[in-house]
């Protein structure tokens, strides 16, 4: 009778944990899912989109663009990555100077035209890549930007050729909002060729971890255990890298070049106490802050126009000449 029990005991036991480990397993496929599938927006999508929030004046300007055929679209090809995509558009007159601005999560580099704007106005020419996955871009799912910190390498190299005219090399300044922002720091702790000047970012995350865990959190009322470590590790085994490395704080760390932090108090996808931890992080170089106040994430340019464009004029005008 005692061992009746026992062993039926020892089957509900591995029973439950049988379907325990599913069900852990089976959300770690959807959180995986979830978070890194791709959202192939159109540019027709983005372009209406990017016209509800951003000002006439900035519409006026695209409208030209696309009347003229004044900015144009590249493409390279990167091994086991596949074709990416990318947007430039020539300064009005020859410069070696040049902007590259990286676009935000499941959004394509047109949502980044009111950046365009702010630095074609002060006669750069720009490079608006398509992060993996994103726009016109190959890719099957998003790397957050950690990845795609090579793939903007390359894009810089790029441009540096295309735009350097009869000077030895550009100058450049690489500016990022939200995923695109998260990038520009982890671009900004690698070896950067002479040509990269200054960075701004602008309401990027501290790690892919830390993003996760709290839209964990905000949206579905879970803790990171065991969700957040199983899913980590099967992106480790379907894409090679795992959410706690994917971090701007550690990259920042070894970041010796200028950067201005844009940070909206407001903002809650991206948390706004974020901004003192990658402020803090980097401990080597100049670097400035802006926090746009009232402003959500991703909304410091449009809430505050003039004085985001001062304040990036400033800065960049500091170490490109």
């Amino acid at each position: 009778m005692k061992q009746s029990i026992k062993r039926t005991i020892t089957v509900a036991f591995i029973t439950t944990l049988i379907i325990a480990i599913a069900i852990v397993i089976g959300a770690s496929y959807y959180m995986l899912g979830f978070a890194l599938k791709p959202y192939k927006r159109s540019h027709k999508e983005a372009m209406e989109r990017f016209f509800k929030r951003e000002p006439s004046s900035i519409k006026s300007w695209t409208d030209s663009l696309e009347q003229y055929h004044a900015y144009i679209d590249t493409s390279i090809t990167i091994d086991k990555r596949g074709t990416m995509h990318a947007v430039y558009v020539n300064a009005k007159t020859p410069s070696n100077k040049v902007a590259v601005l990286l676009h935000g999560y499941k959004d394509r580099a047109e949502s980044m035209f009111h950046i365009a704007f702010l630095y074609h106005s002060m006669g750069y020419n720009v490079l608006l890549p398509n992060g993996y996955a994103h726009g016109d871009s190959d890719g099957d799912h998003i790397d957050m930007g950690w990845l795609d910190r090579h793939d903007v390498m390359r894009w810089m190299d790029i441009a540096n050729n295309k735009f350097r005219g009869d000077s030895a090399q550009t100058q450049m300044v690489i500016h990022g909002i939200s995923m695109g922002g998260f990038t520009t720091m982890c671009i900004s702790g690698e070896k950067c060729p002479p040509y990269v000047k200054c960075f701004v970012e602008d309401c990027g995350y501290t790690s892919v971890w830390d993003e996760f865990s709290d839209q964990l959190h905000t949206m579905f009322s879970l803790s990171d255990i065991p969700l957040m470590y199983t899913t980590s590790a099967l992106c480790k085994m379907r894409y090679g890298w795992t959410f706690g490395e994917a971090s701007a704080v550690e990259q920042l760390k070894k970041s010796t070049l200028p950067m201005l932090f844009i940070h909206g108090d407001a903002d809650t996808f991206v948390p706004y106490r974020m901004l003192d931890e990658l402020y803090a992080a980097k401990t080597r170089g100049y670097k400035e802050k802006y926090v746009a106040p009232g402003s959500e994430h991703a909304y410091s340019y449009t809430d505050h126009t003039k004085e985001y464009t001062k304040r990036v004029k400033n800065f960049v005008n500091r170490f490109i000449k």
